[in-house]
């Protein structure tokens, strides 16, 4: 008689198991395929996506039509710059899975094909300097040293209602002529391209499909700043809102297509009737940015006599922000945390200036991870509690600083009172001793003109025959934004201006440093200052006129991390040591492990 072998219940049961596992480990990769989730464990978040990165991304309202970006950094790259290239893949695989089919990307090697087909794409990826611009690098590979010119940029493609927009993105800079970059030092600027990869991509997608600008207006009329004083703060907002001068000129409609409204370093008193204009425009629910100063310095006085008075300006303009909830105090701040100033034929060419001072920015969307503020002889504002009006101050003086009294005197010796460690205030680390220098109003807003005299102007925009738009209102119809800044050059930029090779008047460009970024007589003289009211003034008109999708983005800064050098010689050997012997050591200590359960289960066996 045949004898079947028994099956023990005890095989079934690791059969039955080793399924399950194996189905489960099936399915986990099945749904891996198909939804993806990654955790960021970075400190800075570099491989996340900001919250204003992920809403634009999926409004259809925003990307309505598909864009297509062709990227033509391919090939043959140097590991550094492959590296560069893969965040770029991961960045644009994170915003294809929130947009899906709205967003197309391919990237292409414009070294393929013969040498003319090379050529024609260069020239068209060139466009005489409106398109990629390409960089030359030096490099060495198995002891040769190699020269590739690469394009590392991309053109984005977007059709609307049938037209079709195109945008370039450079990622890298280009290099001049003769004059290529070495890769071994071109670590920062790699890492500054990949901190700054996220926005480049949003803000060109965003001026590629803006569909309306919005409409801000420069007020002139009582010496502010002019367009060529202004070239470059203008040139940082014009592709994603429509710029013009505007002049009062006692017209009720002056404003009437404005959206919002930039006041920067008035010289002379405002009417009644220019500041019933303004104020009707915060009423209708303009948007109000005022950068001034309420004294007057003369600088050449200061730097020929050693001291200068301050007289008062007495603009009218800062009695109307008292009632929207902003005091504007005829001062100055000092701070510690400041600029230094140069000056000749002194005993120190260079001085602690604690009027030019690098104000620190808040906890707010529009100063968040920005540099310090470079804010030149700027006044104290205050807050004027209101309960329809939420008051924030938007950048601040260091603990370590102080005030002026009303109108002072300025004197180049006053910083040499202070000695070595300069101390403004009784306790430079108390909190309480920040002073507020920008600050912003939001909410509902009380007519400036409201329970006062009514002017005559006021009287003649009411009459019948005035279209009722215009009439006055005593309250906002909606909530609006206002704010101010206590100092007026915050955005002026020096320029040449040179006559017009096509016809009559002149031409005004910028100087080559940009002072949103830097002081070009200190970075003259080999000083570095590089500060942030760039970025400030981006942020403040985005935030102003309510387009927030790029805030977080502009102002996440990633950190670059630079090596010890000092480190690496002193503990190199001890961390060589353990990279050796810890992967050894679980390596035996498995295998002493797997040896011991071995033993143990035959000798058990040999017992039964």
């Amino acid at each position: 008689m045949m004898k079947f072998p028994k099956f023990k219940t005890k095989n079934l049961f690791n059969w039955t198991v080793l399924s399950f596992i194996l189905v489960g480990l099936l399915l986990i990769n099945i749904i891996g395929s198909v939804i993806g989730k990654r955790f960021d464990m970075t400190k800075d978040h570099r491989y996340s996506l900001a919250t204003g990165t992920e809403r634009f991304l999926e409004s259809k309202e925003n990307i309505e039509n598909r864009i297509s970006i062709q990227i033509y950094l391919e090939g043959n790259l140097p590991s550094e710059i492959k590296n560069f290239q893969n965040a770029l893949k991961d960045k644009l695989k994170d915003f294809k899975y929130i947009a899906g089919k709205r967003i197309e990307y391919v990237f292409i090697d414009p070294n393929n094909g013969t040498k003319e087909e090379q050529q024609e794409l260069k020239i068209q990826l060139y466009d005489q300097g409106r398109g990629i611009l390409p960089m030359e690098i030096l490099y060495t590979k198995d002891g040769e040293q190699r020269q590739v010119m690469l394009w590392p940029g991309a053109k984005m493609t977007y059709s609307d209602k049938g037209i079709v927009k195109e945008n370039v993105v450079q990622f890298l800079p280009g290099t001049k002529p003769g004059r290529p970059y070495n890769l071994a030092g071109m670590t920062e600027m790699i890492e500054m391209g990949l901190n700054n990869l996220e926005y480049n991509l949003i803000s060109n997608m965003r001026r590629l499909t803006q569909t309306e600008k919005k409409r801000i207006g420069f007020l002139q009329g009582h010496g502010e700043l002019t367009y060529p004083e202004t070239q470059r703060a203008r040139a940082l907002i014009a592709p994603y809102f429509s710029i013009a001068d505007v002049t009062l000129n006692d017209s009720i409609a002056a404003l009437d297509d404005i959206d919002g409204l930039v006041i920067a370093d008035p010289q002379t008193a405002f009417s009644d009737r220019d500041l019933y204009l303004i104020d009707q425009f915060v009423m209708r629910g303009g948007k109000l940015m005022c950068f001034l100063n309420t004294l007057h310095l003369d600088e050449d006085t200061l730097m020929t006599r050693g001291t200068a008075h301050t007289t008062r300006k007495n603009l009218l303009l800062e009695r109307m922000l008292y009632d929207y909830g902003l005091k504007i105090n005829e001062n100055y701040v000092l701070d510690v945390n400041c600029a230094p100033k140069i000056v000749p034929y002194a005993d120190q060419t260079y001085i602690p200036w604690f009027f030019s001072i690098l104000a620190s920015p808040s906890s707010h969307p529009m100063t968040r991870n920005v540099e310090p503020i470079y804010l030149k002889y700027v006044n104290e504002i205050q807050f004027i509690k209101s309960d329809k009006l939420a008051l924030t101050p938007i950048l601040t003086s260091s603990t370590n600083s102080n005030k002026t009294g009303l109108a002072p005197l300025v004197s180049l010796g006053f910083p040499m009172n202070f000695g070595r460690n300069p101390e403004l205030v009784q306790n430079p680390e108390d909190e309480i001793n920040k002073i507020c220098v920008a600050g912003l109003a939001e909410g509902y807003f009380n007519s400036h003109f409201q329970n006062r005299v009514v002017p005559d102007f006021i009287k003649k925009v009411n009459a019948s025959n005035i279209p009722k738009k215009y009439h006055y209102k005593n309250k906002s119809e909606q909530e609006g934004k206002v704010l101010v800044v206590g100092n007026g050059n915050f955005i002026f930029n020096h320029y040449d201006s040179m006559p017009n090779p096509r016809g009559m008047g002149y031409v005004y460009v910028p100087n080559q440093y940009n002072d949103l970024k830097m002081d070009p007589e200190l970075v003259q003289r080999g000083v570095p200052l590089y500060t942030g009211n760039q970025e400030f003034f981006q942020n403040v008109v985005d935030y102003m006129m309510g387009d927030n999708s790029v805030l977080d983005i502009r102002s996440r800064q990633i950190e670059i991390k630079k090596i010890d050098k000092e480190k690496i010689k002193q503990h190199a050997g001890f961390y060589k040591l353990i990279n050796v012997i810890i992967p050894i050591g679980i390596i035996l200590l498995l295998a002493f492990l797997l040896n011991l359960i071995r033993k143990n289960r035959f000798a058990k066996t040999n017992r039964k």
